[in-house]
């Protein structure tokens, strides 16, 4: 569920404080309709910038179906000005995360095609006030959504290294976090993933390695220890990594670089 002022927010951002083209009395009837083939995503988060407005609504499809061009998302009912008013917030919010899923799904099905256990997931790099709708359409298009935020897991990146070391940076951590909490490192060669494996990592990133030295390291590291590829990875060179022995590959791209799928809200017959 979105919070009640996220919406209230979306909602002041596009209408302002004098809104006049959306004044329009009576009922009408709406829907929001597929111009393009993808996976559907973000309706929970539509149909509630809609029904804090007093609109009912009614879907079609679920978050995670496939769409073709032509089908109808959602249905709407109620004033036409609360309608219109919400109407490009709504469609907003859905192509977006409907262009994360199709996109997550499209690297899934890259992945499939050598390997039926990597998990292909997320990052953080999410746009700020939008990561709970983002990550959503990650799992709708079948994706893990990795990490939610900093008190999921434990990552020590580059920076940390620089600055504490692997070992020590591990052990540090070790103590201050719950036991339920893992541990990742990143490593950006295969002496830092030994490194951080007998320092105890759970997790061992393998970051901005080739596919070759992956599969290398990927060999070299005890058993026992999750792998994940992270670093530079497209949908095109994801079946490369996939096919290296790694436990997961995550792209920040399924997020950041997603483009919106084409919906469009239609009223009226």
């Amino acid at each position: 569920m979105i919070p009640t002022s996220t919406i209230e927010a979306w909602l002041r951002e596009d209408l302002g404080h004098h809104d006049v083209t959306n004044d329009v009395p009576g009922e009408t009837e709406g829907r929001l309709v597929a111009t393009e083939r993808g996976v559907a995503a973000g309706i929970e988060a539509a149909t509630q910038v809609f029904e804090y407005l007093g609109v009912e609504s009614s879907t079609a499809v679920g978050a995670g179906d496939r769409v073709d061009a032509g089908d109808v998302v959602f249905r709407t009912e109620g004033p036409a000005r609360e309608t219109l008013r919400g109407e490009r917030v709504a469609v907003n919010v859905a192509a977006h995360a409907s262009g994360i899923a199709t996109r997550t799904r499209t690297a899934l099905e890259a992945a499939r095609r050598v390997s039926e256990d990597v998990a292909v997931a997320g990052t953080r790099k999410t746009t700020p006030g939008l990561r709970g709708v983002e990550k959503r359409a990650v799992a709708a298009g079948g994706g893990d959504t990795h990490r939610l935020d900093c008190s999921h897991m434990v990552m020590i990146k580059d920076n940390h290294v620089a600055e504490l070391g692997i070992e020590r940076a591990v052990e540090r951590f070790r103590e201050r976090a719950s036991f339920a909490t893992r541990i990742e490192v990143e490593a950006e060669t295969e002496a830092e993933a030994l490194a951080a494996a007998e320092a105890g990592a759970d997790v061992v990133l393998l970051d901005n390695m080739m596919p070759a030295e992956t599969a290398a390291t990927v060999e070299v590291l005890p058993e026992g220890v999750v792998t994940e590829a992270s670093g530079g990875i497209t949908i095109e060179s994801l079946p490369e990594y996939a096919a290296t022995g790694v436990d997961v590959v995550s792209l920040g791209s399924l997020t950041h670089s997603a483009d919106a799928l084409d919906l469009s809200f239609r009223i009226g017959e």
